[in-house]
């Protein structure tokens, strides 16, 4: 008797939790982005402006001119190279070279054209053709990776595990993959989703 009344409670409780939950964790991320470039930049402009200058928020417009500027210096060809080499100083430093890495190849992965990134989603054929896992392709060469009688006409692909970080990079014959017209935003969803987040109507 109790054990329906207990389901029911359960799946009330996870619906609103599915609801609540990627509100609270989204407005999380952004009041720690507003409150760490408020609290980095705010005391410092407090202490270089006239007190009429200076207003509660000026730290978060500062950060977001001071992160818009220095994406227009990087088109300066010898900032950029110092940037390059103060970026390989810091990939020869023990612990830091990990989290750095880790951090700069995460930004590459998705936002960036000079790096690799994830740039075409598809469906890869597993089992003769009787299952398909999305995926997302992130080398079409495979040069420096395997010996090139290995490589073949295979290309890496990437597998996103559901609902939690991680997943498998897999070399496949390019004949094993088919190309979709999901962008890379729609496969991630539906991907970290198990499919359960449905995909908008295509014209």
């Amino acid at each position: 008797m109790l054990r329906p009344l207990f389901a029911a409670i359960s799946r009330t409780f996870f619906r609103g939790l599915a609801v609540v939950l990627p509100v609270a964790i989204t407005a999380y991320v952004l009041y720690w982005l507003v409150a760490t470039a408020e609290a980095s930049l705010g005391p410092l402009l407090r202490a270089v402006l006239p007190g009429v200058l200076y207003f509660p928020g000026l730290g978060v417009v500062a950060g977001l001119v001071l992160v818009f500027a220095v994406g227009i210096l990087m088109r300066i060809w010898l900032l950029r190279q110092v940037i390059t080499l103060f970026e390989r100083l810091l990939e020869k430093l023990p612990l830091v070279k990990t989290l750095f890495g880790s951090v700069k190849d995460l930004m590459g992965l998705f936002g960036g054209s000079e790096r690799r990134g994830l740039d075409q989603v598809v469906w890869v054929s597993l089992a003769d053709g009787a299952a398909q896992v999305i995926g997302f392709v992130t080398r079409d060469d495979l040069d420096g990776l395997v010996p090139p009688e290995q490589a073949g006409d295979r290309i890496a692909v990437y597998l996103p595990m559901s609902y939690q970080i991680g997943g498998f990079t897999l070399l496949v014959p390019r004949s094993a993959v088919t190309a979709t017209e999901l962008s890379v935003e729609e496969g991630m969803r539906f991907a970290m989703t198990a499919g359960v987040r449905s995909m908008p109507a295509r014209d």
